[in-house]
């Protein structure tokens, strides 16, 4: 294990410091020090920053690194072995304001993605934003990401952040959100004519990416999602615009 004097040797920065790094490599970042439940994930290319550590009792060696996602203000920890896959970045993340308009531009590449992700061999994963695999947020996040407009990570961030709209005025590109009355807890991006795409896993019926029917006219899946439905809301802004 890296002690922690290492780690300042090896990263040279300050205390405290906002030093932007890069991912290299896809890498998986985890909800506790543990390292033992997938929170989400940082392709290659994504902005992060170090915020702390978590150390062992022997010798103080670094367990895991508390880390902050740039794009998305999403936090997590990285084991130390994957410190191998950062760089420090050259140019440090910058969000970028878009209209409206340039959002709706951009959405039927959002819907390229989905549809390309189905055509993948893939399964749900709890915590997925690197195909082939990914949990409901995580496939959304993506399929936005990779035309330029970046969401909050999980589905009721991404609910509390959308332009709400009534169910009947929706349009391609927005998004549907189910669960229970008190949070969002699964959302899908509706392609038109009363289909949605979404990831879903086993307890749903399915394992993975799929498309259902909005009004529930569909299979037994269609039907249990239906009865999920909170609302639905449009993509306006790009986080952490407002």
């Amino acid at each position: 294990m890296i002690s922690l004097v290492q780690l300042q040797t090896i990263l040279d920065l300050p205390a405290g410091s906002q030093t932007q790094f890069q991912c290299q490599a896809k890498v998986d970042l985890y909800d506790s020090p543990a390292l033992e439940r997938l929170a989400t994930q940082a392709a290659s290319g994504r902005h992060l920053r170090i915020t702390g550590v978590s150390t062992t009792s022997e010798m103080e060696s670094i367990a895991a690194l508390q880390i902050c996602l740039c794009e998305d203000d999403y936090p997590g920890w990285l084991a130390v072995r994957d410190l191998r896959h950062l760089d420090i970045a050259h140019h440090p993340y910058q969000p970028v304001p878009l209209s409206e308009a340039e959002i709706q531009a951009r959405i039927p590449g959002a819907i390229a993605f989905t549809q390309t992700a189905m055509g993948q061999a893939n399964h749900y994963l709890w915590g997925g934003t690197v195909g082939p695999n990914y949990d409901c947020s995580g496939l959304v996040q993506s399929a936005f990401a990779s035309v330029g407009i970046w969401l909050p990570r999980d589905a009721y961030q991404q609910e509390a952040f959308i332009h709400r709209i009534a169910i009947e005025n929706i349009r391609p590109g927005d998004l549907i959100f189910f669960g229970p009355p008190e949070k969002a807890t699964h959302v899908g991006l509706y392609l038109g004519n009363d289909h949605y795409i979404h990831s879903s896993g086993k307890d749903q019926g399915r394992n993975g990416i799929g498309i259902d029917v909005l009004s529930g006219q569909g299979d037994s899946i269609s039907q249990k999602y239906c009865a999920q439905i909170r609302g639905a809301g449009r993509v306006v802004t790009n986080y952490p615009f407002s």
